[in-house]
């Protein structure tokens, strides 16, 4: 089994870590891109959120791991067996991880109707793809820029829906598909069409860190994984279940964080001065800040949510190419954010080497 690099243990890049979290407390936000150069921790981050991620509970002996607790979402399967009086058996799994290849077919995804056998025995038969594996786990596209973008579209529609509807000659079969949806790419490889971009709920630019005690704390964390990669996990381990426990407590309050119309207000009034194109951002920001909230153990959301959230919901939505940015354009943007919506970033301090360090950072927790 590969070894798997802690999350916490990754050296600054907080604002991808921020979105790939708020993903894991609400998948309803509808996934992140993650554009950078190479070696940014860009994978890392992502095989590191899924191994944190808290277990699920899933229906035993389900294809689709279909959640014994939400019988809406059930596939088609479960849907029959229940109407039947079957009792669902269950059991408790690890978040799945899913690797989707960049060569992989639309058939490959979202999976086959047996057109042969029905006509031949007059039974359904659907052969799972893709997004039947990702089902409740994340769903990770490394270079999703050279993905065909046909395919690219029915992963997001189906990260949007939380439901993946096969059709063939009058035959249908659905199934859950709500999954963490993760690109990753880097832009000196081609970009993404505006329409494809649009439909990630946050977007994050991240660029090698330089300053030089991190680029250090980087080379001697790295080192120490490579030597003793167990001893490094132990280390890591307590600030790995902390977070783990964080996420799961904010997944079961995020529904019932409010907002009032003020807040409505003021999400509206950013979005429209600052020209974005369509509601999506609006929605997005506002899930976005009810699973900051969330995360936070809060039950209301707050100025500083919406504007902490903002800057990850329209850096790829501005007109006049957006994701043509520079760092600098990113860092005006959260200028402007914050005298928009009156939010200040908490000062930060340099973050320990190791959970061993004595001093606590006292920088304010993603």
């Amino acid at each position: 089994m590969r070894a798997i690099y802690p999350f916490t243990a990754i050296v600054g890049q907080e604002r991808m870590k921020r979105a790939l979290i708020l993903n894991a407390v609400d998948t309803r936000i509808g996934g992140v891109l993650i554009r950078g150069e190479r070696g940014t921790a860009k994978s890392t981050a992502a095989r590191a959120l899924a191994a944190l991620l808290p277990q699920v509970r899933v229906v035993s002996d389900c294809r689709f791991a279909c959640d014994p607790d939400k019988p809406e979402t059930w596939c088609t399967e479960c849907r029959e067996r229940a109407d039947k009086g079957e009792e669902l058996p269950t059991e408790i799994v690890r978040t799945p991880f899913i690797d989707l290849p960049v060569s992989a077919t639309e058939d490959r995804v979202v999976g086959t109707l047996n057109i042969e056998e029905a006509i031949r025995k007059g039974e359904r038969h659907f052969e799972p793809g893709i997004l039947a594996s990702a089902n409740r786990g994340l769903l990770y596209i490394d270079e999703v820029n050279l993905l065909d973008d046909h395919v690219v579209d029915i992963l997001l529609d189906s990260a949007a829906m939380g439901m993946n509807i096969v059709e063939r000659e009058g035959i249908s079969f659905t199934h859950p598909a709500r999954f963490i949806l993760v690109g990753t790419m880097n832009p000196e490889e081609g970009e993404l069409r505006p329409q494809l971009l649009d439909r990630f709920g946050l977007s994050v630019e991240i660029h090698g860190i330089s300053t030089s005690r991190e680029r250090v704390a980087i080379m001697q964390r790295h080192l120490a994984f490579e030597q003793n990669t167990e001893e490094f996990r132990q280390e890591w381990l307590e600030k790995e279940e902390e977070l783990s426990k964080k996420i799961e407590k904010a997944r079961s309050i995020v529904d019932q964080v409010t907002y009032t119309s003020r807040d409505l207000v003021a999400i509206a009034h950013m979005t429209s001065s600052m020209n974005v194109e369509g509601h999506r951002a609006d929605l997005v920001i506002l899930k976005a800040a009810r699973a900051q909230a969330a995360f936070e153990g809060r039950t209301r959301i707050t100025d500083f949510d919406i504007g902490l959230v903002a800057e990850l919901a329209l850096l790829h939505r501005m007109r006049g190419g957006p994701m043509q940015m520079s760092e600098m354009d990113a860092d005006e943007l959260h200028a402007k954010i914050e005298k928009l919506v009156g939010f200040k970033d908490p000062g930060q301090e340099e973050e320990p080497s190791s959970p061993s360090d004595k001093q606590e950072s006292s920088k304010k927790k993603i």
